[in-house]
């Protein structure tokens, strides 16, 4: 079952999907208040793409699941529109914990969070510093910062990095003088502009902007002013503080950016385990059941093995 729900975070109204197994608490199905996990997006995602996916997958599995859209992003609030900002990120998704801990039909005691892609990175920042989550699961997880640095494969010319915060400083200039926002698109206009960028950006390009998995409050931009935002964000930087806490990374052999699930991996020092899922590629994780089903099956029985069932 999916209902439409609301919550805060630091004074942003932020829109959800809440999904919930059959069986309500304390009838013969239900047994009482279950596991929850959180669902963080993709960059520039929305609820209603990758990660509702999996929070509808993981409820079938017997979980209270919640997807939401970040701050300045999809239905929820925030002004400018399109800002992607790692710190809010990251508070979004304690907000989110904070929200199903407030659940009558959810053990406060047994909630965990799951990141796909950027909220990968972001939900190992969560965890790190908030105790309230008990176990962290990653899907093709990325650092934003570290694919802004270096690129989706680490091998960028630092001067490209030079260029978008020389791009943003001149953006926070023009919109300190009544200019407006200025933004820049997250992909290329065409197909073949997206061929020529490299498989990872045609990816993207295919997840997001065609009839596979397009959506109309996706964005299709970021603000400037995110970028120097993004840059000194390090998702890897608190890994060491989710110890004892387990943590399960899932990410796809053919992955482009598989190198940062591996950097995570080789950092964190608690209970942890890498999982490949043969033949996929970065996206391909986002929605192709071939890859997701065995990813879902991994995620459920790391949490149920962390969170438990329903009691």
């Amino acid at each position: 079952m999916r209902t439409n729900v609301a919550f805060p975070s630091a004074g942003l109204r932020l829109a959800g999907h809440l999904y919930t197994p059959d069986g309500s608490p304390g009838d013969a199905q239900g047994g009482g208040p279950r596991p929850a996990i959180v669902v963080g997006h993709p960059g520039s995602g929305v609820k209603e793409q990758t990660s509702g996916l999996y929070a509808r997958r993981l409820a079938e599995r017997g979980f209270v699941t919640l997807a939401f859209d970040a701050a300045h992003q999809g239905e929820s609030e925030g002004t400018p529109r399109g800002l992607e900002d790692p710190a809010q990120r990251v508070e979004d998704l304690k907000a989110a914990v904070s929200y199903l801990g407030t659940r009558e039909d959810v053990d406060p005691g047994r909630i965990g969070a799951l990141g796909v892609c950027a909220s990968g990175g972001y939900a190992l920042a969560a965890t790190a510093t908030d105790h309230r989550i008990r176990a962290v699961g990653a899907v093709s997880a990325v650092d934003l910062a570290r694919q802004f640095r270096v690129g989706a494969d680490g091998t960028q010319d630092p001067a490209v990095l030079q260029g978008m915060l020389a791009e943003a400083a001149a953006a926070r200039t023009a919109e300190a003088r009544g200019e407006g926002v200025r933004r820049f698109p997250l992909f290329p206009a065409t197909e073949d502009e997206a061929r020529r960028g490299g498989p990872h950006v045609y990816e993207g390009w295919e997840y997001y902007r065609t009839s596979r998995a397009g959506h109309p409050r996706a964005a299709e931009a970021f603000t400037w002013s995110s970028v120097d935002r993004i840059a000194l964000f390090d998702a890897f930087r608190g890994l060491d503080l989710i110890a004892p806490r387990p943590l399960l990374l899932v990410v796809g052999r053919e992955a482009v950016t598989s190198w940062m699930s591996v950097q995570a991996y080789q950092r964190a020092t608690g209970p942890k385990e890498l999982v490949w899922i043969e033949g996929a590629v970065h996206t391909d994780l986002y929605d192709r059941d071939a890859y997701v089903t065995p990813a879902v099956e991994r995620l459920a029985d790391f949490f149920r093995a962390h969170l438990g069932g329903p009691q």
